[in-house]
């Protein structure tokens, strides 16, 4: 029983009953604190409101020693400081486990949610370090180029020919191939491009500029068409070009890859060591590391510094170099990727569309459960019914204890009544004189450390 509800309790006894607490507990005169005779050291500090003994007068005899009361006494230590937990309150106490057998599988189902949210906990990292930095994989982007032409043909009807001018429409399409896209036998040369796949990222994503150059002599007032990125709200599924004429001619076209993580194009030396023509940054270096590592290249003594061999040497003209200033080094072996240079031939004659023509290119797609990963994380945070549960578990085990301090009360009342009831007014007492000041003193005693070292009586 805690000393709040002792007090309260003695105050009610008080009231019905006087004769069971001492009469001195009514009046209780303010508590003083006066110096010891002979003994120039002051007593320990202390206050009478916060549970400490008050101090009495000098040679006062010490009040009779109530009865032993039959509740536990317990070795009051310093309180160790506890490992945090995740919900304390869930756990059940020691002593309703020892009444309950069947609380063994609560505990089980306890740990086995530790271990789940531990394992939650640890994929949710995982998942986190993989959305900021997406892992990329190499699928090939083929590419349609071809054209269409109307109204070509000679017309003696002047009306309709005024009406409808022989015009002609480049399209650059393209789509991701896969085995789950497309085949190679639907796909040829002689085929056009079906609907691309909603998953895969439209066209004009994998280029940073498009410029189609037309014949200067044809189109002189506006031959250079171009498409850039950055100025550009939306992607779209490919590029139109429509224009009026009935020449055939050359269309140059000039498009400049996104490449995402940026690349680079190595130097011709660089590129005969690692046999690598175009790469990101990342994977030059893990490729220079493993020539490295392949050749035992690094000094015995200080592993972070590497002996140039000849091919080393050539590229970074040193005989010896820290692994941590290769990556500065290797700037000027490093240069923006080539843009792809294509030709069309603008058919206006023969089959329509006209002058098919398919381009692989090599490219690099986030994994396909990015989107996936990242509704994940967005969701993983609102688990309101799981919160839901834990406090409806924390009530319940709030709920048990009640009953386990009841339980225990009234077991021990029918055990022995009268025991009980003679350690309960005691306590009550011993309460009550403590928060009124009264509690006595023995001011020889408190002088000596084994005063303090005295167990503590402890209520249920």
């Amino acid at each position: 029983m805690s000393v709040n509800q002792a007090v309260g309790s003695a105050t009610s006894s008080a009231a019905a009953s006087p004769s069971l607490i001492p009469s001195h507990a009514n009046t209780p005169p303010p508590a003083r604190t006066l110096p010891l005779p002979n003994h120039p050291t002051p007593p320990p500090p202390g206050t009478t409101a916060s549970g400490k003994r008050a101090q009495s007068k000098p040679g006062a005899k010490a009040a009779a020693t109530p009865a032993a009361p039959s509740v536990k006494t317990a070795e009051v230590a310093p309180a160790a400081r506890r490992k945090k937990r995740k919900a304390p309150e869930k756990q059940l106490p020691d002593r309703v486990a020892a009444l309950l057998p069947e609380s063994a599988l609560y505990s089980q189902l306890l740990e086995f949610e530790a271990r789940v949210d531990a394992t939650l906990a640890r994929k949710k990292l995982e998942i986190q370090e993989s959305v900021r930095n997406p892992p990329r994989y190499e699928r090939t982007l083929r590419m349609y180029v071809f054209n269409t032409f109307a109204n070509q043909t000679q017309s003696t009807d002047r009306s309709s020919a005024a009406l409808d001018p022989p015009s002609w429409t480049l399209r650059i399409m393209g789509r991701i191939l896969g085995d789950d896209v497309e085949t190679e036998s639907s796909t040829g040369a002689g085929s056009t491009p079906g609907k691309p796949s909603t998953s895969s990222p439209k066209f004009s994503s994998f280029f940073r500029r498009i410029t189609i150059q037309l014949d200067p002599s044809l189109y002189p007032e506006n031959h250079t068409i171009v498409w850039d990125a950055a100025r550009s709200t939306n992607h779209v599924e490919g590029f139109e070009i429509k224009r009026k004429g009935n020449k055939e001619f050359t269309v140059n076209i000039r498009l400049e890859m996104n490449y995402s993580p940026e690349r680079f194009k190595l130097s011709s030396s660089l590129a005969d060591l690692l046999g690598i023509e175009v790469d990101t940054r990342a994977r030059i270096i893990a490729a220079l590391w493993h020539y490295v590592k392949g050749k035992k290249l690094q000094n015995p003594s200080d592993p972070t510094i590497i002996n140039c061999d000849p091919p080393l040497r050539k590229i970074f003209g040193e005989d010896r170099i820290k692994f941590v200033a290769i990556s500065q080094k290797l700037q000027h072996h490093l240069s923006p990727p080539q843009p792809i240079h294509l030709e069309h031939r603008i058919k206006l004659s023969g089959k329509n569309p006209a002058g098919n023509a398919c381009y692989d290119v090599l490219v690099d797609l986030p994994t396909p459960l990015q989107k996936e990963m990242s509704a994940f994380l967005a969701n993983i945070e609102r688990h309101r019914d799981i919160d839901m549960y834990d406090d409806l578990i924390c009530n319940a085990i709030r709920k048990i204890n009640e009953h386990r301090r009841r339980r225990a009360f009234f077991l021990g009342f029918s055990h022995s009544p009268v025991d009980f009831i003679n350690g309960l007014i005691a306590s009550q007492s011993r309460d009550l004189k403590i928060v009124g000041g009264q509690a006595s003193r023995n001011a020889e005693k408190e002088r000596r450390s084994d005063f303090y070292s005295q167990p503590w009586y402890i209520t249920s």
